[in-house]
């Protein structure tokens, strides 16, 4: 009886033989124990090693391009985009990878009538057994056209909505809140904001159930909506 120690390498699979008798080779019954423990796995290499991933917009179009430097067993790649402020992605199309290879490689993917907003994109590499990874995250800008201001929702409201709206430049903007007898009864934003698309919550819980209205102002721009409050 006794303990073995050994440091094993470039093992993918373990067999163990051992035989138990006596000198007249008895079939006696015999207990044997044996222990294995402290198993690590060696460190294995990435199955895609990325040098670069970058983002550039060109009006509603997103241009994406990556590089590898080595690759092993890689079937692909899923182009993967969220809205910034959400939490689940959508597959957006496949670029095909190179497989095994030592050689540098560069990938490309335009996803065109990207609506505008704020997006993030990330790549989710595949190999052939479909064992996948995840590439860093990177966010866009999709250029705003014009300045606009969307309905609230949820509306009718009790007592939390939201409202959005973009802007074709970077400037100046109110965004205030109304009765209807034109009394300002909130103040949502009243500082410089850059171009792009923005949202802010309003909380009515200090007001009274009825018909609301939110103008938002920026330069030349003025745009008013209505609203319901519904307690």
């Amino acid at each position: 009886e006794g303990d073995v120690t050994a440091t094993l390498s470039d093992v993918t699979s373990l067999r163990i033989f051992h035989r138990v008798g006596d000198e007249d080779f008895r079939a006696d019954t015999v207990t044997a124990q044996l222990g294995i423990d402290n198993i690590t796995a060696a460190e294995q290499p990435l199955p895609v090693e990325f040098i670069a991933f970058n983002a550039v917009t060109e009006g509603s179009s997103v241009n994406l391009s990556w590089t590898t430097a080595t690759e092993i067993n890689n079937h692909g790649f899923e182009v993967q985009r969220k809205i910034t402020e959400d939490t689940e992605w959508i597959t957006r199309g496949f670029v095909k990878g190179e497989g095994t290879s030592t050689e540098k490689h560069n990938y490309s993917f335009v996803e065109q009538n990207v609506p505008e907003g704020n997006y993030a994109y990330r790549l989710k590499q595949v190999d052939y057994s479909g064992i996948f990874s995840y590439s860093d995250i990177i966010e866009v800008n999709v250029g705003v056209s014009r300045f606009y201001l969307s309905q609230n929702y949820p509306n009718p409201f009790n007592p939390v909505t939201t409202i959005k709206y973009s802007l074709q430049q970077t400037g100046y903007i109110t965004l205030k809140v109304f009765n209807t007898i034109g009394e300002e009864v909130a103040t949502l934003a009243s500082n410089v904001e850059e171009a792009g698309s923005h949202e802010v919550g309003f909380d009515a819980s200090a007001l009274n159930s009825g018909v609301y209205y939110y103008r938002l102002e920026s330069g030349g721009f003025s745009e008013t909506n209505k609203m319901i409050l519904i307690k």
